[in-house]
């Protein structure tokens, strides 16, 4: 994968450096002091993943983010784990605080890598083709595949796609995620942030800022929170008499 690197500390950008290095599979084709160097660099050059730091003088991370229009992967770098939600209302594929160890660092690799992966898949026109009263077909790869509706674990929100993770296996189509919670039963599917609807009957546990399904941790939204809670838990919570 083609990365940059944007922080304003130079010995972040070294660390990072020494990182990408160790990882056959990463290309650093520069680095950068400030979000608006980078963006120079963005219209003009082809970049798979961008580790973005937040605090950074002119343009935060966030709002540098939010302003581009096709943006590539993001894994945030920063010393400040309070920003961790709002990143994942931005569709970041990770959020690393610092200092970041290795093997943290590999695990935001692999999943940026499988998301890259996916993403390559979904431009082969596949889509949603019907829904039924418990499953849902998608087209992929000149086949119609069949899922049962018990199979989804939970759907996230990448780009232009959803990724729909199941079981078994992972499948992409170009549908945002708005869409096509408005097509799945709202009995099974809870939307619990801006880029993910989990299937409630795999909820296994939650707190204030995330729900668990296996062993993935999903952002819980704070504008999906209250709805979340009114609808899925709070009349199903056991309480002392």
């Amino acid at each position: 994968m083609k990365c940059i690197v944007v922080d304003d500390e130079p010995l972040a950008r070294q660390g990072m450096q020494l990182n990408i290095e160790s990882v056959a599979t990463l290309q650093l084709l520069d680095s950068f002091s400030n979000a608006l160097a980078a963006n120079d660099f963005l219209r003009k050059n082809k970049v798979d993943l961008m580790f973005l730091d937040i605090n950074m003088p002119e343009l935060t991370g966030l709002d540098f983010l939010k302003s581009l229009r096709d943006a590539p992967l993001v894994i945030f770098t920063t010393a400040y784990p309070q920003y961790a939600l709002e990143s994942y209302e931005l569709d970041a594929i990770d959020y690393l605080v610092k200092p970041i160890r290795m093997e943290r660092f590999l695990k935001a690799i692999n999943k940026a890598e499988s998301h890259l992966a996916l993403l390559e898949q979904g431009n082969k026109n596949n889509e949603i083709e019907n829904i039924g009263a418990d499953f849902v077909y998608i087209k992929a790869d000149r086949r119609y595949f069949k899922i049962l509706f018990k199979d989804i674990l939970f759907i996230e929100g990448m780009k232009d796609y959803v990724i729909i993770h199941t079981t078994d296996s992972k499948i992409i189509t170009p549908m945002n995620v708005k869409t096509i919670g408005s097509q799945l039963p709202e009995s099974i599917f809870a939307r619990v942030s801006k880029s993910y609807i989990i299937n409630v009957m795999h909820l296994s546990s939650f707190d204030n800022e995330f729900v668990y399904i296996q062993k993935n941790e999903i952002p819980l939204g704070q504008s999906f929170k209250d709805d979340f809670m009114k609808l899925y838990i709070d009349g199903k919570i056991i309480r002392r008499s």
